[in-house]
């Protein structure tokens, strides 16, 4: 949606500028804000004329794994002043882009059927770079309907060796 977008970009902006040099563990408890923000059952919440800005505060932080630094409780009272929860998703987005573009690296998701231990995530990982040319940060889903084998989401680019990928490439050619 263009709209949340336009209104997530100067919150990250403004988060990355003020963090720059801290802008790995910004993400960590920013992802953990937007993990929280996406509940339906507390934008509902937050929405309501009868929460104030407080109660929605101290439920999200209480709700919160890990402790927010002062800089994360600022950051989320701003966020819920301007009423702005929804958006909490799309700024973790765009502050991640931010981010990686600073680092020179790409978010890609591997998408697997079975879970893949460190030493394996480390070669593919390897093996992935050299497919695509860029450091990648690897993240692992599980997906069991593949089968087998991985599926590599950069960005609009996917890479796609799963055996249910397979079957279907078998099926388009038999039937054709």
């Amino acid at each position: 949606m263009a709209e949340i977008a336009t209104i997530a970009r100067p919150y990250a902006e403004a988060l990355f500028q003020a963090v720059k040099a801290d802008a790995a563990t910004t993400a960590v408890w920013l992802d953990e804000l937007a993990a929280v923000a996406s509940n339906e059952q507390l934008r509902q919440f937050a929405d309501s004329p009868k929460s104030s800005p407080a109660q929605v505060f101290d439920l999200i932080v209480g709700v919160l794994e890990s402790k927010l630094p002062e800089m994360g409780g600022n950051f989320l009272r701003t966020v819920i002043d301007n009423g702005r929860i929804a958006a909490l998703p799309e700024i973790a987005a765009q502050f991640r882009a931010l981010k990686n573009a600073q680092l020179g690296t790409f978010d890609a998701v591997v998408y697997s059927a079975f879970d893949l231990d460190s030493a394996a995530l480390a070669d593919l990982s390897g093996v992935l770079e050299k497919r695509f040319g860029r450091k990648l940060n690897l993240q692992v889903e599980l997906q069991p309907e593949l089968i087998g084998g991985i599926r590599v989401v950069v960005g609009d680019e996917v890479f796609d060796t799963s055996i249910k990928a397979r079957l279907e490439q078998m099926k388009i050619a038999l039937t054709a």
